[in-house]
């Protein structure tokens, strides 16, 4: 006799789903423990079943500074001299005057909640905000740090936590700058900050814990040789190359270009994301290929902040991986950034249709590209199979904008035609956090936010 197949705590069925081989028709999930424990197609909807419109795999954000959601929209006036990334810099720097531990965790907690809502499952926090805002270390060196991990289970979302090293203002060790006094570790303090971070997630479903050495403007040469071993296998993230102020400064210390320097003096391969390498040469993106890395593109700060356009179209065109970030958190939507990033290519190149593939529309391609990419940047796998933590994201086909689509189409008219708001529910872990495009917990977040934007902004 055939077994019976086992309970599942619960089953989700959708019209489509977007499955490891491709799209599928009448599909049902049945979800235990958290974790998918089946998938049949061609069934069916039952009247138990939940779920409805597209089924879709979370994604993994692969960049992102939640504290600095708090700060969107405030730094568009233009100063007395040209504005850029460095201006913008010194404006976060002085928002940093302000905001204990209860307003980062507040603020955190929406970004997040809002990261969710945008069809994101998983956070990668560049988690760099370690002292008080004197620049005195806190008596629990991982306060700000355990108050991202309340954030994240707050919000439900999965978490790979990325304490950071910083320790320098610029190439060559130079002394940082009042402004990043909230920053500021050695390395004795950043190995407790790391074992102190496993710690604080070993009971959180799924998450995971890397390292990430800021920049090379704030770390050593020696320091950086030391970070990898820190990670125990994890992720390693560094911001590199944004800026051509960056890449002057990098000749001008070193003789080479960042991207170039990194490569011939870190162990990068697989577990590495190099977060916007902007400014590369043919040859540093191909070394990047061959290695295995990830670039962790963030198309929509790298905009806001004009720090330039990474050639993505050729990139891709070699195999390379990427994810996409929200970093500053100006703007939280993963089909915002995904249109950022191709209509980016299609201004600087003229053409259309520059991030698609032969088997693949462009839609397709990009979100199938950041799923895998950003799997691989967050340091945990993910995909509507069997096994796979129960993260999905539905579609609303309500919406006029998926009117008689089907297939690629769908995904194309989610990316490039339709209104925000168009993700109906999000399951994280087989928990609904998001239920008719809102998260379920969105209004005692509202409000922890509001109160917190009273202290930071006062």
């Amino acid at each position: 006799m055939t077994p019976e197949p086992e309970p599942v705590d619960l089953a989700l069925w959708f019209e489509a789903a977007l499955l490891p081989d491709g799209w599928a028709k009448d599909v049902r999930i049945g979800v235990r423990a958290g974790r998918i424990a089946s998938i049949d197609v061609g069934i069916m909807r039952a009247p138990t079943d939940g779920g409805g419109g597209i089924g879709l795999p979370g994604v993994t954000n692969v960049h992102s500074h939640a504290f600095q959601r708090a700060m969107a929209g405030l730094t568009e006036a233009r100063g007395p001299s040209d504005d850029d990334f460095w201006t913008w810099r010194e404006l976060m720097y002085r928002f940093l005057d302000r905001g204990g531990p209860d307003e980062i965790e507040a603020i955190s907690a929406l970004a997040f909640a809002e990261m969710l809502e945008g069809g994101f499952t998983r956070v990668t926090e560049f988690h760099y905000l370690h002292n008080d805002p004197s620049g005195a270390a806190y008596a629990d060196r991982s306060e700000i740090a355990g108050r991202i991990v309340a954030a994240a289970e707050a919000s439900g979302i999965a978490l790979t936590l990325l304490p950071v090293f910083y320790a320098y203002s610029g190439f060559g060790a130079l002394p940082p700058v009042r402004g990043q006094r909230r920053f500021i570790t050695d390395l004795e303090g950043f190995a407790d900050l790391v074992a102190a971070c496993r710690r604080l997630t070993q009971d959180m479903e799924d998450a995971r814990v890397g390292v990430a050495p800021h920049s090379l403007r704030a770390v050593s040469a020696d320091e950086l040789a030391v970070l990898p071993g820190l990670a125990q296998g994890g992720p390693i993230h560094i911001h590199v190359a944004e800026q051509t102020k960056e890449v002057e400064d990098c000749l001008a210390w070193s003789g080479a270009r960042p991207v170039e320097w990194l490569l011939n003096h870190a162990p990068v391969d697989e577990r590495w994301c190099l977060i916007h390498a902007t400014h590369v040469t043919e040859a540093e993106w191909r070394e990047v290929v061959a290695r295995g890395a990830v670039v962790g593109l963030c198309p929509i700060t790298e905009a806001n902040l004009g720090d330039g356009i990474f050639p993505a179209t050729a990139y891709l065109q070699a195999g390379g991986r990427f994810g996409v970030g929200t970093d500053s958190n100006v703007q939280i939507g993963l089909a915002e950034e995904l249109r950022m990033l191709e209509y980016s290519q299609r201004l600087g190149l003229r053409g259309r249709a520059l991030t698609a593939d032969a088997a693949r529309s462009t839609g397709r391609a990009l979100f199938e590209r950041v799923l895998a990419g950003g799997a691989q940047a967050g340091g945990a796998s993910c995909g509507l199979a069997m096994g796979q933590a129960a993260d999905i994201v539905s579609l609303d086909t309500r919406r006029l904008a998926f009117a008689g689509r089907s297939g690629d189409g769908v995904l194309d008219s989610w990316i490039f035609g339709a209104p925000t708001g168009s993700i109906a529910s999000v399951w994280r872990a087989g928990r609904e956090v998001v239920r008719h495009g809102r998260h379920v917990a969105r209004d005692a977040l509202e409000a922890r936010f509001r109160s917190a934007l009273k202290t930071v902004l006062s």
